[in-house]
């Protein structure tokens, strides 16, 4: 992962967003940030991934990330990396790819890939199965 002022302050706010929430396996919902993170390649990338989840699982709001000092070329990152639940999902997905916007993709490739590994679950239900299909077509469509 990418040190710097900006990337430590995103890792402090994923951080506090996230400190009371648990995965599917009960596991601390916090590393699934940290994960992505450490796959990202600039700052900007790294602030994107620590943050992608916050403002769709957490009671912040892009507002309060701008006045927590995070800036307007993460917080449009993660406007696209938000889903609206009023948007299909393979609508959001599709509007990510055609935003042309390589950080979004990259950080949206790996959240996917992340939350497709079934060695994170302890179980697997025909929920999770029909999830784990669409985002193997998510991933798909993201990168062709």
């Amino acid at each position: 992962m990418i040190y710097t002022e900006l990337t430590k302050k995103a890792l402090r706010v994923a951080f506090d967003a996230h400190k009371e929430q648990v995965d599917k396996a009960g596991l601390p919902y916090v590393f699934h940030p940290f994960h992505l993170a450490e796959q990202m390649t600039d700052e900007v990338s790294v602030c994107a991934a620590l943050l992608h989840d916050v403002v769709e699982d957490t009671a912040l709001t892009f507002n309060d990330l701008t006045a927590q000092g995070i800036p307007e070329d993460v917080i449009m990152i993660l406007r696209l990396l938000t889903h609206d639940d009023t948007v299909p999902y393979m609508d959001y997905v599709q509007n990510i790819k055609n935003s042309g916007t390589p950080t979004a993709i990259a950080v949206k490739l790996a959240d996917l890939k992340h939350n497709s590994d079934v060695s994170r679950l302890d179980v697997i239900d025909e929920k999770t199965i029909a999830q784990l299909e669409k985002y193997k077509t998510a991933i798909h469509v993201l990168e062709r």
